[in-house]
């Protein structure tokens, strides 16, 4: 295990497959149109496995397959094989939007995938048009219903936004009892491709958990589960819920993961607005020894605590602007894998 100047251990990696995406929700998708990474530069599935062999030596040992979007990724079961082979690998998890996910659960599952979460932030269907811009709510439910045929400890992500879906609350949570499914509400984030974030939009972790409160009674905080991201309440009918606080109560201080883009850049904060290019040490013949080693020092040297600057920080709505993310997409939040 490697640990950074922090003392937090290289532990898990977040792998984008795709940077393009089949919705165009507004708090990470809000434009109209995007510049795309070339095809040619998106890792092949050997590549992508050659590269994770190199985290995987110095101690990565939780993986998540995101985007864009994953499952448009044309025979991702096949890259899941090639990833649960390695014995290393004690947690192989998927994000998705859900749209695809009833044609792929199965395949995903017997491929070797462990783990699942859905994003949903409505069970409104005008609503989820409005959010996305697409009529799919019908199919993501049906995608959830498939991973919950196939996949233990289904877990559903809501990023809660003011005035547009925090009404919800309650609705989503009763959902995700009725699953079996940990429904975790995400705060909205100023991150890049967050063109209309404000600060005022934001649904406090505090506001979140008293909203709850008000309708179930008092939430019972959990024990931690060491750098995840979530805290964990349990309500007093028993169902489990996870609130993720990335703006107001960030969890830089135990964060273990950095974030590999589609075609190989390799992030080590959400926030970062600098990477390696782990592509090009790649293509160039860098060996397995030289590549992990590169890595190793790589986060050895990693002193970022981006959640906490931007808390920190006395002004709050730094948004890129979309003249900036259009002529540099890795700083987009679909680009580096959320």
């Amino acid at each position: 295990m490697v640990f950074d100047a922090r003392q937090r251990p290289l532990r898990s990696l977040r792998l984008s497959v795709t940077d393009r995406c089949n919705l165009r929700c507004g708090y990470c998708m809000p434009e109209t149109n995007y510049t795309w990474l070339p095809r040619t530069d998106i890792l092949s599935f050997e590549e992508i496995a050659h590269v994770l062999d190199a985290f995987l030596g110095v101690g990565v040992t939780k993986i998540r397959l995101t985007g864009g979007e994953p499952l448009l990724r044309r025979h991702l079961e096949r890259l899941v094989a090639q990833i649960a082979a390695r014995s290393r690998v004690a947690d192989l998890a998927l994000t998705t939007n859900g749209l695809l996910l009833d044609q792929q659960a199965a395949k995903l599952r017997a491929a070797g995938l462990h783990r699942i979460t859905v994003s949903l932030d409505t069970l409104r269907r005008d609503r989820f048009r409005e959010l996305t811009r697409h009529d799919g709510l019908a199919d993501v439910l049906k995608g959830i219903e498939a991973a919950r045929a196939h996949f233990q400890g289904l877990k559903i992500d809501s990023v809660v936004i003011r005035g547009v879906n925090d009404d919800e609350m309650p609705d989503l949570v009763e959902f995700g009892r009725q699953l079996g499914a940990e429904v975790r509400f995400i705060e909205y984030m100023d991150v890049g491709g967050a063109t209309r974030w404000s600060v005022s939009d934001v649904v406090s972790r505090a506001e979140i958990l008293q909203r709850l409160e008000a309708h179930y009674g008092c939430p019972e905080a959990l024990p931690g589960q060491g750098a995840a991201p979530a805290a964990r309440y349990r309500l007093p009918d028993g169902t489990v819920i996870g609130i993720i606080s990335s703006t107001t109560e960030p969890f830089c201080a135990d964060c273990d993961r950095s974030r590999l883009t589609a075609d190989g850049m390799w992030l080590l904060c959400l926030y970062s607005s600098t990477w390696v290019d782990l592509r090009r040490a790649l293509r160039d013949g860098m060996d397995d020894a030289a590549l992990a080693a590169l890595v190793e020092q790589t986060w050895i040297a990693r002193t970022d605590a981006g959640a906490e600057a931007k808390r920190a920080s006395n002004y709050r709505g730094g948004v890129i602007p979309v003249e900036t993310l259009r002529s540099n997409p890795h700083l987009e939040m679909h680009t580096r894998g959320g």
